[in-house]
């Protein structure tokens, strides 16, 4: 029997708590088995090939949309009944990001439809069938989350665990599968740039899956075989994004949650115009960083060591910004005395997880070049930048880390923002004397006038004429208390006054980190990756080894600075 709706656990029964169990193990062992035939076809083992990977993953789609359609006709038939909800799930800013990967994931797949036109004399099906397929699945699965992203399931919890649990594993498979390919088609690029630089000291193959005939139309080939490659990255964002979403569902399935009131926090640009402007310049900056390193890098050997250098100091300035502005942004939280909100919210908690968790990708990469550099015999002259570029990185993301997660969990404040302060000019004796309630004498004021009452603001000066009469020296006692009353009102301005500074530098802090964040994104997911194209990492740990450490350590380095970004925008929302 399950417990009474008032109980605060999460699905606190026994059957239920099994049923959380068994369904995580279903999604792990899905997932595996899946990560297997994916790693099977990776190093072309005997027996396995594109086609039994592509027909596994059409598979787990075509379940996934059978279970999203039974919620969604279910959801329809019951949409009379009050349905709780989690506010903190499924922002809207964060469903538009997740519908904007998702229509480039859709040309992606018009592209690959493309292809496999061309090349249909010798691809399997599966490699027609799987964008269609996928396609279909997008379409559904951006409905299913602008629609249910924050719904707290109380009925069919078993059936529901497994059907989230498996769309969950879905798409981190399908995530898997596009970093492997995308990662495949750099780690070639990488080769070929090795070849042009005549590194004979390195056994380079390169590992083709190109398909074993000729194109109908050779110009629509070459768009689509080079249009895909740049796409996958937002394919990838789109996948992960969705997969988180999905768990946070999975784990609200059968929680009990309290009724209050949630503020809305609107994204403004109001008071970050500094923060805008030079993120402004750090993203157009690094763009142009991207293109020109692209361009050079593989040319000639001076050409690439200009590129590396060129890319070393504009990385090492941006995240030595980057420290600069998390310190100023933690000290400001330590002159505040604000308490955090230690409440249960699955979907804050999976946020901190995720930034530290994906930071290892970084910090395992950067500790690798730190070792590099120690330990090379030879160290041509750009190599030196590895040392400090890879420094900053650990530093950066240690205090970004720290200073997210204390924004998302410090609790907001509670005093309205359009009703900070109030002037009311008082003549008395010809005087004039400038005030400013506080918000409880605000509110009880406008209760009164509700009522029908005069409101008192300020005691006597008023009220007193109102009432009409009293002596001179009860002038006088209504004067002396408007003076103090003045006072305490002028120290309230005030300590709003340096609050609504602190708030205005923490979210132009908030707004310039977030496009960094986006900035350093930018550089890995387009395939401008130093730690291919350095080689002195290649040189000390040996080439296929340092290979298979970037490709495992890159994917979460990418994601990392998508997160990142979503969380601060996040924090400059909530500040």
């Amino acid at each position: 029997m399950e417990k009474a709706a008032g109980s605060p656990s999460v699905g606190g029964s026994c059957p239920q708590k099994n049923a959380e169990i068994l369904s995580s193990q279903y999604g792990i062992n899905l997932f595996l088995a899946g990560l297997l035939l994916t790693f099977a076809w990776a190093v072309h083992a005997v027996g396995i090939s594109k086609s039994h990977l592509l027909s596994y993953l059409i598979t787990l789609m075509l379940l996934q949309l059978l279970w999203m359609l039974w919620y969604l006709c279910r959801s329809c038939t019951q949409r009379r009944l009050i349905r709780d909800k989690d506010t903190h799930a499924g922002a809207h800013w964060l469903k538009c990001g997740i519908t904007l990967f998702a229509v480039i994931t859709l040309i992606l797949d018009s592209f690959k439809i493309g292809y496999y036109i061309d090349f249909s004399n010798c691809l399997s099906p599966t490699e027609g069938i799987f964008p269609v397929t996928h396609a279909v699945h997008t379409i559904l699965q951006v409905y299913f989350l602008w629609c249910h992203a924050k719904d707290i399931i109380q009925s069919f919890k078993t059936l529901e665990r497994f059907g989230v649990i498996h769309s969950v594993f879905t798409n981190l498979l399908l995530w898997t599968n596009g970093v492997l390919t995308e990662s495949k088609h750099q780690l070639n690029e990488h080769k070929e740039r090795l070849i042009t630089l005549g590194f004979g000291n390195i056994t380079i193959v390169l590992d083709d899956h190109a398909p074993q005939c000729n194109c109908t139309t050779t110009t629509l080939c070459s768009i689509f075989s080079q249009g895909i490659y740049y796409l996958y990255p937002f394919n990838i964002e789109y996948h992960i994004l969705a997969s988180t979403m999905l768990y946070v569902l999975w784990k609200n399935i059968g929680r009990k949650v309290e009724h209050h009131h949630q503020h809305k926090t609107p994204f403004k640009f109001h008071g970050i115009t500094v923060g805008m402007i030079f993120g402004l310049i750090v993203l157009t900056s690094t763009i142009a960083i991207v293109v020109v390193y692209l361009i050079q890098i593989g040319h000639s050997k001076i050409k690439s060591e200009l590129a590396l250098t060129m890319f070393y100091l504009h990385a090492i300035f941006v995240l030595a910004l980057m420290c600069t502005a998390g310190i100023v942004a933690l000290l400001i939280y330590r002159l505040e005395d604000r308490s955090l909100d230690n409440s249960k919210n699955p979907a804050r908690k999976l946020d901190a997880e995720l930034l530290v968790g994906t930071a290892a990708g970084s910090w395992l990469l950067s500790w690798g070049s730190i070792l590099a550099v120690i330990c090379a015999q030879a160290h041509p002259k750009y190599t030196w930048y590895n040392l400090p570029y890879s420094v900053l990185v650990i530093i950066e993301k240690y205090i970004q880390n720290l200073f997210i997660i204390e924004s998302i969990h410090r609790e907001q404040e509670k005093v309205n923002d359009d009703i900070k302060t109030l002037r009311i000019v008082t003549i008395s004796r010809g005087s004039t004397l400038s005030l400013t309630p506080s918000y409880k004498e605000i509110y009880n004021g406008r209760a009164a006038r509700d009522s029908g009452e005069v409101p008192c603001l300020i005691k006597g000066s008023i009220c007193g004429r109102e009432n009409g009469g009293g002596g001179s020296k009860e002038e006088t006692s209504q004067e002396n208390s408007s003076v103090v009353h003045s006072a305490s009102d002028f120290s309230f301005y005030s300590r709003n006054s340096v609050t609504n500074n602190k708030r205005r530098v923490l979210k132009n802090i908030a707004a310039f980190l977030f496009l960094c964040n986006l900035s350093l994104w930018i550089p890995p997911a387009f395939g401008c990756r130093p730690e291919y194209d350095n080689g002195l990492e290649e040189i000390v740990f040996g080439f296929e080894p340092w290979i298979i450490v970037v490709n495992l350590a890159m994917p979460f380095s990418i994601f990392y600075r998508m997160h990142s970004a979503a969380s601060l925008f996040e924090v400059n929302c909530k500040t």
